[in-house]
């Protein structure tokens, strides 16, 4: 279907209607959604003419009803009161929260000081980001709640951003000691760190700064031996846990190439007649089933070649190894046998 900038579009999935802006090539075009107010890029088999879409006489419905739900709306910070009941304190803690884009993929992150104590506090906050100016915030975190920091771009990963914090609990007497941490965030540790934070109850990557951990009464002053005499628990005798696992089949790991070629080529012969979501959905899939494979079978690590191009396809593959909990970490760094246009996943 041929389509011209200024063409009023719909959206197959959504049924949004917007009107193209750009031809981007390789099949794709930028459309501008009045009902989001922004310019997103769209593959010309997910459009259809407005006109060859619906009745022009029912136009005012299509105007008064109301746009799909946004994607992002998950991120919004919900009510402290809806939270679960907080059964052991971590203290003051650092979450980021990825928001993704309409693709599915992360392009920022929400940054939450957290305070899932009944204590309040006073903080300052640097953060430092190479070629950024630094910024600090001071502010106060009563009980059980939560401070909104400035958002964290995806690519700044990168830059190993760091947080220098300090922070003060309040009692009657005024403030307590300064607490102080600064805290580096490196991409390799940072995708290893993620949990349901407090208070969020969502899966974000999360860092405990000041662990909480009140005296109890009667406490102050006791010595290690003592403190150790009260609290020591009987040795339990230990089951083995083998019986857990079972044994990988030694043939199948011993075939089992411990890499994946996802260029189009290698994966199917009617590469030509594909379009370019056929394609990429049909190295998802081959990625997904290597991934599965690998875990299945034990291997220590993997490496899937994607090549370079626009990076559409790595990133999407990044986006998938973040939420599967068996990945450790991986890195797309220059390889002698790979030159940049593959992964390394370890397991």
């Amino acid at each position: 279907m041929l389509f011209a900038i200024g063409t009023k579009v719909r959206l197959k999935h959504t049924g949004d209607i917007g009107e193209i802006t750009e031809m981007l090539g390789d099949g794709m075009l930028n459309v501008w959604v009045d009902a989001q107010a922004m310019e997103i890029p769209v593959f010309e088999e997910d459009l259809v003419r407005a006109e060859d879409y619906v009745n022009t006489n029912h136009k005012a419905k299509i105007i008064n009803t109301a746009p799909p739900p946004k994607k992002v709306v998950q991120y919004e910070h919900p009510a402290i009161e809806t939270q679960y009941t907080i059964l052991k304190s971590q203290g003051l803690q650092l979450a980021f929260d990825p928001v993704k884009d309409w693709d599915d993929m992360v392009t920022k992150y929400q940054v939450f000081l957290i305070n899932d104590t009944t204590d309040e506090f006073i903080f300052s906050i640097k953060t430092s980001i190479p070629n950024q100016p630094d910024k600090t915030i001071h502010g106060k975190l009563t009980g059980t709640s939560t401070f909104q920091l400035p958002d964290l771009l995806f690519d700044q990963l990168n830059d190993s951003p760091t947080y220098d914090i300090e922070s003060w609990k309040i009692t009657t007497e005024g403030t307590g000691q300064k607490q102080q941490k600064l805290l580096k965030v490196k991409p390799q540790q940072f995708f290893k760190k993620v949990k349901t934070a407090p208070l969020l109850n969502r899966p974000v990557h999360l860092y405990i700064l000041f662990d909480s951990a009140p005296t109890k009464k009667g406490d102050k002053g006791e010595d290690l031996k003592t403190y150790t005499q009260k609290n020591v628990r009987p040795v339990r005798q230990q089951k083995s846990n083998s019986s857990k696992y079972k044994v990988h089949d030694v043939e199948e790991y011993a075939n089992f190439s411990g890499e994946i070629d996802l260029h189009i080529e290698h994966l199917s012969s009617r590469k030509g007649k594909m379009n370019s979501a056929e394609k990429l959905h049909l190295q998802l899939e081959h990625f997904d089933r290597f991934i599965d494979k690998a875990i299945r079978l034990g291997a220590p690590r993997v490496y899937v070649i994607h090549g370079i191009g626009k990076g559409k396809l790595k990133n999407m593959i990044a986006s998938r190894l973040i939420q599967i909990p068996e990945v450790q970490t991986f890195k797309n760094e220059y390889h002698p046998r790979y030159g940049w246009g593959a992964t390394e996943v370890i397991f």
